[in-house]
C-alpha cells in the first residue's frame, strides 16, 4: 500500500502517540493534539485506510487504533528522523566509561549504563575472533583419525583446531576441498561460514557432490570445534517486566525464555556488525521473538587485529527509537575507545 502525505502524518502521529501513552490511539486525540488540518471524522476514515493497508488495528470495535509491527517499521525506515545526542548525554556516557575501575568489567558497567539511560534492558557482547573475515581453512593430516586445522582471517590471526575424521583425505583431494573451500570463504566472517556450511548440508545434502559434501563437513567442524563460550552481559532484565506489555504471565514466560537463548540473541546483535550505524530489529524480524533490538557494533584493535563486538538495548515494540538510536550509537562508539584505550595502557605498564 503507498501511502500518500497525509496518511503518513497521521500514521506518524498515531505511532508518536502510541510509544508515549501505550494506549489504543482515537481520531479525537489525534486532532486535538497533533497539527493535522483534518477534522477528526476525516482523520477517523484515514484511520480506517491504514487499518485496511495491516498499519493499524482495532483491539475492540468501540477502542481506538494500534500500530501493528508493519508500522513500527514504516515509522523507523522512512518517518524517524533520528535526532542527536545531546551534549550532556554525551558528557553523561564519556564520565562513566571514564570513571570505570581497573578491576570492574567494562562490558558490565556499560550495559548497567545504557539500561539506566533507556529504562530497559541492555546487552553486551565482547570482541571476538568471530566475526573477522575468514581468508584461508587448510587441513593437516597429524595422526590417524585426526586433521589439524588452520584458520586464518584477513587481518592475520591464526587458530589451530583438531578435528576427527573417519579417514584423511589424499593430498589431491585435500587441495581440491583447499581449492573448493577459498570459493566459499571469500568476503565472509567465520560465523557467517559456519551458517553457511550449515544450511547448505541441511537444504542440499543430496544434491552435493561427494567431494563438495566432504569439503562443507570438514569446513563446519573445523568452525564448530572452536571455543563456544561468548562473554555477554545483560542488566535490567527487570525493567522489561514491569512494561505493561509483558504484565500477562504467558507473555514473562515467553520473555524470560527467550532472555536464556543468549546465543540466539547474540546471533542477531551480531546482524549490527554488517550495518554502519545502528540497526533496529523488530518482532518477527531476524528470528526476533516478543520484543525489538536496537543494537550498534564497535570495534577495538588488539593485540594488532581488529576485533568486533555489540551493543544492544532490548524492550518491546513500543519503544522510543529517537531517543534510544543515538544512545545505544555513542555507547557502543565508547566501549569500542574504552577497550582500545585499555589496550594501550596494558601494553605501556
Amino acid at each position: 500500500m503507498e501511502l500518500n502525505g497525509r496518511a503518513r502524518k497521521i500514521l506518524y502521529a498515531a505511532v508518536t502517540e502510541f510509544i508515549a501513552t501505550g494506549e489504543p490511539v482515537g481520531s479525537r486525540t489525534l486532532s486535538k493534539k497533533y497539527d493535522i488540518d483534518l477534522s477528526a471524522a476525516s482523520i477517523r476514515n484515514v484511520l480506517s485506510d491504514l487499518e485496511d493497508g495491516g498499519f493499524l488495528h482495532q483491539p475492540h470495535a468501540s477502542a481506538g487504533r494500534v500500530p501493528t509491527d508493519r508500522a513500527f517499521r514504516f515509522f523507523i525506515d522512512a518517518l524517524m528522523q533520528v535526532r542527536e545526542i545531546s551534549e550532556g548525554e554525551k558528557t553523561t556516557i564519556e564520565g562513566r566509561f571514564r570513571e570505570i575501575s581497573p578491576n570492574a568489567d567494562p562490558l558490565r558497567e556499560a550495559a548497567r549504563m545504557l539500561s539506566a539511560m533507556t529504562g530497559h534492558a541492555a546487552m553486551v557482547v565482547a570482541p571476538r575472533l568471530e566475526n573477522q573475515t575468514l581468508k584461508q581453512v587448510r587441513f593437516i593430516p597429524t595422526r590417524p583419525g585426526e586433521l589439524l586445522a588452520v584458520i586464518v582471517t584477513s587481518a592475520g590471526a591464526v587458530e589451530n583446531r583438531f578435528i576427527r575424521v573417519d579417514a584423511h583425505p589424499s593430498s589431491d583431494e585435500l587441495q581440491r576441498i583447499h581449492n573448493l573451500l577459498d570459493d566459499v570463504l571469500e568476503g565472509r566472517s567465520l560465523r557467517e561460514v559456519r551458517e553457511l556450511f550449515v544450511r547448505r548440508l541441511h537444504d542440499a545434502r543430496n544434491e552435493l557432490g561427494v567431494l563438495r559434501r566432504t569439503a562443507f563437513e570438514l569446513g563446519e567442524a573445523a568452525l564448530r570445534s572452536g571455543p563456544s563460550q561468548v562473554d555477554v552481559v545483560i542488566e535490567g532484565q527487570a525493567q522489561l517486566l514491569d512494561k505493561p506489555e509483558f504484565a500477562d504471565v504467558d507473555r514473562i514466560k515467553q520473555l524470560v525464555r527467550m532472555l536464556e537463548e543468549r546465543e540466539r540473541l547474540v546471533s542477531i546483535l551480531d546482524t549490527t556488525l554488517e550495518t554502519r550505524g545502528v540497526k533496529i530489529v523488530l518482532p518477527g524480524e531476524e528470528d526476533l521473538e516478543q520484543v525489538s533490538l536496537i543494537g550498534s557494533g564497535y570495534s577495538v584493535d588488539e593485540n594488532g587485529l581488529r576485533m568486533s563486538g555489540s551493543v544492544g538495548v532490548i524492550g518491546p515494540t513500543r519503544m522510543d527509537y529517537a531517543s534510544i538510536v543515538p544512545l545505544v550509537h555513542e555507547t557502543a562508539r565508547g566501549l569500542g575507545n574504552y577497550l582500545a584505550r585499555k589496550n594501550r595502557e596494558d601494553k605501556d605498564s
